[in-house]
């Protein structure tokens, strides 16, 4: 069966509803709907665990090692997980309407072991640039699935659920860069890379065997009419909860919200990309001046509030709006930028660099509801797909390596940090702009 939409599904359901009610011959069973959704929250939320902590910890707590073995320009390493994002995500969310979610984790799996496999035995930094590049595209497969099929479990809650998703996905580095210095000093390089191998296999299955769209879970009669009742309740919906009416993706490309959107993602995707390796960079140069500094410390800080944002801001955002939201959280990273230069104290440099990663983690959640009150849920991977070109093609470019380039001429992380500062700024101001429209 393809997967369902809210229209079609509300279409359907609603007369299939009504005649149940008519005739009474259909009994609903919320509360077994519900048990197949939380699982499928939590199954969600498992998934892009290894995915968040491989793109947003691994590399910054691995720049110095990989340093001193290899030569080459490690500001590529980000950028290529970037580009493969803005590649495969479009892909990914074609092709989950195909597999479902479940088998697009198994496929997100298997590329993530032989990324990690690549890593573990890299010879030149080359390996290391196809280890980034095959590491995003993995993440592809976890992360747009698992935004799509909890809010399709949770039309009414999709700020929330999404949060939680994104919760996971954040935090997850800010819990594993810590623990990456500690297996590394344990086990050395090789032990780190194959506990980290094993302990992905083992999550990710446990993620695949809960998780799926509603429409290919095995619900009964009575659970399934029960999530057909939530969606015509939702179609039927005045209120700012309910999703958008359907918009085909060439239709929403016509859209100015659309491209709003897809600004604000090139200037802040681009700012808070950047800072997981500028964190451990900018650490380690005030370390070397004789600052008390620790570097794991900044991009730890920077994880933590990139992680606790994305739940939140998601729950905030049902509340009070996604636009007012991230450009309040956007002008705040434009602070925590432009406030870092003049900055030594580590309390005060965790705070500035939070900051930065509350705003990065604001714009994960706030984007995958926005999109859906923009464009509704049917296209939903779709349309992600392509606002996450802006992220792969831009955000990576302008921000990661034009960093790394900027610093190597003029050695100043001042120049740095004011340029993505203003970014940060521009992104405040897009993002009010992609309004949805109001309902009648």
């Amino acid at each position: 069966m393809p997967t369902s939409t809210l229209s079609q599904s509300a279409s359907a359901s609603g007369g299939s509803a009504r005649g149940a009610s008519a005739g009474s011959a259909t009994r609903v069973d919320m509360a077994g709907r519900d048990r197949y959704a939380r699982r499928a929250v939590i199954g969600a939320a498992l998934s892009t665990f290894w995915s968040g902590a491989l793109i947003f910890g691994f590399p910054g707590v691995m720049k110095p090692i990989w340093g001193q073995k290899f030569e080459g320009e490690l500001g590529w390493i980000m950028t290529l997980v970037i580009f493969s994002l803005g590649i495969f995500t479009f892909f990914a969310g074609k092709w989950h309407m195909k597999l479902g979610t479940r088998r697009s984790y198994l496929v997100g799996t298997a590329i993530l072991i032989v990324c990690m496999l690549l890593v573990t035995y890299a010879q030149n930094i080359w390996m290391l640039y196809v280890f980034a590049f095959l590491n995003g595209t993995a993440s592809c497969f976890v992360y747009s699935p698992s935004l799509t099929t909890v809010q399709n479990w949770y039309p009414h809650r999709r700020g929330l659920v999404t949060g939680i998703v994104n919760l996971v996905f954040g935090l997850s580095a800010a819990v594993m860069s810590p623990l990456f210095k500690v297996m590394y000093d344990a086990w050395g390089y090789v032990g780190m890379c194959w506990v980290t191998i094993v302990l992905i296999v083992i999550t990710n299955l446990i993620a695949a065997a809960i998780t799926e769209m509603p429409e290919r879970s095995t619900l009964t009669p009575e659970q399934r009419r029960a999530h057909e009742e939530l969606l015509d309740k939702m179609a039927s919906s005045n209120s700012g909860a309910a999703p958008a009416a359907d918009v085909e993706p060439k239709v929403a490309l016509r859209t100015r919200s659309f491209w709003f959107i897809w600004l604000a993602w090139c200037f802040m995707g681009a700012a808070g990309i950047s800072m997981v390796t500028l964190s451990t960079g900018y650490g380690e140069f005030l370390a070397d001046g004789g600052y008390a500094v620790a570097a794991v410390g900044l991009l730890t800080a920077f994880n933590l509030t990139n992680g606790f944002s994305r739940i939140v801001a998601g729950a905030l955002s049902d509340v009070m709006g996604r636009n007012v939201l991230g450009a309040i959280s956007f002008v705040l990273a434009a602070v925590g930028y432009f406030a870092l230069p003049f900055a030594t104290n580590f309390v005060v440099l965790c705070i500035l660099c939070a900051l930065v990663g509350f705003a990065f983690g604001t714009l994960f959640a706030i984007t995958a509801p926005l999109g859906t009150d923009l464009f509704g849920l049917k296209y939903f991977g779709l349309i992600f797909g392509y606002i996450f070109t802006a992220y792969g093609f831009v955000g990576g470019l302008v921000g990661p390596l034009l960093s790394s380039y900027v610093l190597n001429i003029t050695r100043s992380y001042t120049v740095v940090f004011t340029y993505l500062g203003v970014f940060c700024v521009l992104a405040a101001i897009f993002i009010m702009l992609a309004k949805p429209k109001k309902r009648p």
